[in-house]
């Protein structure tokens, strides 16, 4: 069986005797490959070599290292079904939306080799008699992603293309459940020239996350997942004097107003709950219902969700993918009998799924609830897989009054045609991406992304301009050429005069 291992200084390493760890496909409910689960020696090789690569990395002209990145997003264009196929055979999702999870990565790409007019400075001539003022930005030095397994492909390109476009080198520790795509990753950019070193993959689990955390040459950490590991990373992380960025969970909401488009609304629903089998962390997990929408929303939600087709991703008309793990799977199912348990009415019901001829997959159908409350477990708590939730409200100041009160703040979205209720929700909602009749309002590379709450810890959202700004810092110079005799020391604070 194929052996997945780490990326270190331009090639495959693969220590002996390292611990290992089956890669399942989600599908089959079988193991595909054995995945390598690095030691601290191993993270230590990983940032020797990016060490060593950095201060000729950094020296390179911004111009340079944008080159060999546009040559990458090519490679990357030219492999989008490579990197589909291993996304679908170890994730699960369909091949379709994992060619659109390889699409919005690749535009993140897009946006990194146009970073050198975002590194510019600032320049004021003659602030006092014969001093001039400028600033600069600097990358930090070796930086390191730690990545989720519901986005493979993208998720580490949120990181690694601007990181490195600023003149950083970059560890990247990726998902130990779907860990092939971070290869080809290594190997393409290897192809587009970038220089040994400057990028570099450690497969593992906690031991490798904690060994990063702690690695005193480790200078930012980036990291998407779950909120209880998300707080875990940036406590530690930033206990060591590090910069970290770690984006959490979610729990979003989509409010369907009594005016909106029905079938609209219906049809986004279905592609945000139940794409990816739910497991994003821009799905959308409740919908509120406001005034008479809830009969005709339930009515339409019931019949469409009855009849998803799941199976195998790569099954032709497959609209619906396995979960990632049996484990995941039988969490899934518990959450729905809690539901059912605490007076939720069960409208469509996903457990005991089975798909012909993938008997062993970890498949859960998509499933539907009406009239669930606040209290409810199955509203409190983010379930991560195709279950979507109803609760009813009377108007829209109770919707956001909800949504605000809830401990996530990722995405949120308003279906209405009303602009004035649009524009007030808008402004009211405490939520750090918003859609209006969009069900998953997700930032183009231009923009930035991230949550709000516990939906994110730190002060820097990802990619786009907040990218940059966390992967370099900031550097003020003021200087002053001596033309003239000196008039001495000067002991009161400086002023501009």
């Amino acid at each position: 069986m194929t052996l997945i291992s780490h990326f270190i200084n331009g090639q495959q390493a693969h220590p002996e005797g390292t611990r290992q760890a089956d890669v399942f496909n989600p599908a089959k409910g079988e193991p595909c490959a054995r995945v390598a689960l690095a030691e601290p020696r191993d993270v230590d090789a990983a940032v020797a070599a990016a060490s060593k690569a950095f201060p000729a990395w950094a020296a390179t002209p911004p111009l340079a290292r944008a080159r060999v990145l546009f040559k990458y997003l090519q490679l990357c264009q030219q492999h989008t079904d490579e990197f589909a196929a291993m996304v679908t055979r170890e994730h699960g999702k369909t091949f379709a939306d994992a060619q659109g999870e390889v699409a919005r990565g690749i535009e993140i790409v897009e946006f990194a080799v146009g970073i050198p007019q975002m590194l510019k400075g600032e320049f004021s001539d003659q602030i006092a008699r014969g001093i001039d003022a400028w600033s600069m930005r600097q990358p930090l030095g070796v930086v390191a992603g730690i990545t989720p397994f519901n986005f493979p492909v993208m998720v580490p390109m949120w990181m690694f293309p601007v990181a490195i476009a600023c003149g950083n080198t970059f560890v990247l520790k990726p998902s130990e459940r779907d860990p092939s795509p971070s290869l080809l990753h290594a190997r393409l950019l290897k192809e587009a020239g970038l220089p040994d070193g400057v990028f570099n993959v450690i497969q593992g689990d906690k031991v490798a996350v904690d060994a990063l955390l702690d690695h005193r040459d480790i200078q930012a950490i980036s990291f998407v997942g779950s909120t209880p590991i998300a707080e875990y990373i940036y406590s530690r992380g930033s206990a060591k004097g590090k910069r970290v960025q770690a984006l959490g969970g979610a729990k979003n909401h989509m409010v369907v107003m009594p005016d909106a488009d029905m079938e609209m609304a219906v049809d986004a629903l279905i592609g945000a709950a139940y794409g990816s089998a739910g497991e994003r962390c821009m799905a959308i997990s409740v919908a509120v219902a406001i005034g008479d929408a809830g009969d005709k929303l339930v009515a339409g939600l019931a019949e469409r969700t009855a009849r998803l087709k799941v199976g195998d991703g790569m099954s032709e008309g497959a609209e619906m993918g396995p979960v990632v793990t049996a484990a995941a799977k039988e969490r899934i199912e518990r959450l729905i009998g809690q539901g059912v348990e605490q007076g939720a009415t069960l409208v469509v019901d996903g457990r005991g799924c089975s798909v012909e001829g993938c008997e062993k997959g970890f498949f859960v159908g998509g499933t539907l609830f009406d009239h669930v409350t606040s209290n409810m477990t199955i509203y409190q708590e983010e379930i991560f897989g195709p279950v979507l939730c109803v609760v009813r409200l009377p108007d829209v100041g109770s919707a956001v009054e909800l949504i605000n009160a809830n401990e996530y703040g990722n995405g949120v979205a308003i279906f209405t045609r009303d602009g004035g209720v649009a524009r007030e929700f808008v402004r009211q909602i405490e939520v750090g991406m918003v859609g209006v009749n969009v069900p998953l309002p997700v930032p183009m590379a231009f923009n930035s992304f991230g949550g709000w709450k516990r939906s994110l810890f730190g002060d820097h959202h990802a990619y786009g301009p907040e990218g940059v700004r966390f992967y370099t810092r900031h550097k003020a110079v003021m200087e002053r050429w001596p033309n003239t005799a000196s008039s001495g020391p000067e002991f009161s604070f400086p002023q501009m005069k």
